[in-house]
């Protein structure tokens, strides 16, 4: 279930000029605001206080934190996201882009960034790739999306009072949790994919069907590769020593998503390691295949040879042809093109060319 589809909140008319036109509910693109705090029921923020929580000064309660979500498939619901105030202008510029990209930024107790998900697409094999982004202070979340994002629902239906975190960090990284766990449930069908295609390797007494395990490791290979070009820039991101994270967000994007992210890398380069060394002997079976029916094929034409050169001299049209009277010449021609056959099957086994 997608996070736009699964909640439906009176609130989300934050400017007037849409409240005036009674346009509908969702034309600013804000699809929950919520105010969290450890221990505590969720609460739903109304639009008076959402307002309030995105001016300069946020007169609003102190204990806990805030999130509030953004679909920014309209261009008024981008404009009115790359005016928020109280955010930089590059910040502000971050969160209503739409291009694909990864990346992960602080300054002082501010962290933005834009990191990676997976569509709705009801098979995970189907799944398409997309970015999701944020900015963050110890007291407040912004995140938006131009793509349902399962991962961003699945987080939000986490907060229950006892699994509330401290701060908005423990969204990341569990909404990075979400995305690798994914990630290593993909690769474990493609492992499975592999075994099958392994056994069948193994087992196989005609290899004719190589062709179709062909098309199996090449479809894992291209699977891993579109995984690892994700993955491996948020590692990289993670470990960028230049990336100085605020103390209140070290522990769950330095250390535990890192670890979690790193960790799906190592599975992603040991199937591509494994998927590559099944390439490669898939590959020299089937030449060891194609030398085998290109050396039946050789073998056959050399034993034919001199039944050809036999039957080439008697289809001469010369006067006084050999065995041409009598009446079982044709049967001596056979004899003569066995015989010649035989002599050149003995001397290529004598020469062990057989």
């Amino acid at each position: 279930m997608s996070d736009s589809t699964a909640y439906n909140f009176p609130f989300t008319v934050l400017d007037p000029e849409h409240q005036e036109t009674g346009a509908p509910a969702f034309a600013n693109g804000l699809v929950w605001a919520v105010h969290a705090v450890p221990g505590q029921e969720l609460r739903t923020l109304g639009s008076a206080e959402v307002e309030m929580l995105l001016a300069p000064e946020r007169p609003l309660e102190t204990d806990g934190w805030y999130w509030l979500h953004f679909d920014t498939v309209h261009s008024s619901a981008r404009g009115y996201v790359a005016h928020l105030p109280d955010l930089p202008e590059d910040v502000c510029a971050m969160l209503a882009e739409t291009e694909y990209g990864i990346a992960l930024e602080a300054f002082g107790d501010l962290i933005w960034g834009a990191l990676p998900a997976f569509d709705d697409a009801l098979s995970e094999e189907d799944r398409d790739i997309c970015a999701w982004r944020f900015a963050m202070r110890p007291d407040l979340l912004l995140t938006t999306r131009r793509n349902p994002i399962p991962v961003l629902g699945a987080a939000y239906r986490s907060l229950k009072p006892d699994q509330i975190p401290k701060t908005p960090a423990g969204i990341i990284d569990r909404a990075l949790r979400e995305f690798t766990g994914t990630v290593r449930r993909q690769l474990g069908h493609l492992d499975d994919e592999l075994d099958r295609a392994e056994d069948v390797l193994l087992l196989i007494e005609h290899r004719s069907d190589l062709g179709h395990l062909g098309s199996i490791v090449g479809k894992v290979r291209r699977r891993a590769t579109e995984l690892r070009r994700v993955v491996t820039p948020i590692d990289r991101v993670l470990k960028d020593e230049d990336l100085d994270l605020p103390d209140w967000a070290e522990d769950e994007l330095r250390d535990r998503a890192e670890r979690q992210v790193h960790a799906a890398l190592d599975d992603l380069i040991a199937l591509q390691d494994r998927a590559r060394s099944l390439q490669d002997e898939l590959g020299s079976n089937q030449a060891e295949e194609t030398n085998r029916r290109l050396y039946i094929v050789s073998v056959g034409t050399t034993l034919m040879l001199p039944a050809t050169f036999v039957t080439g001299f008697f289809g001469m049209n010369t006067g006084g042809m050999f065995l041409a009277q009598g009446q079982m010449g044709t049967v001596e021609a056979g004899i003569v093109c066995f015989v010649f056959m035989t002599v050149t099957f003995l001397f290529m086994k004598i020469a062990r060319l057989l």
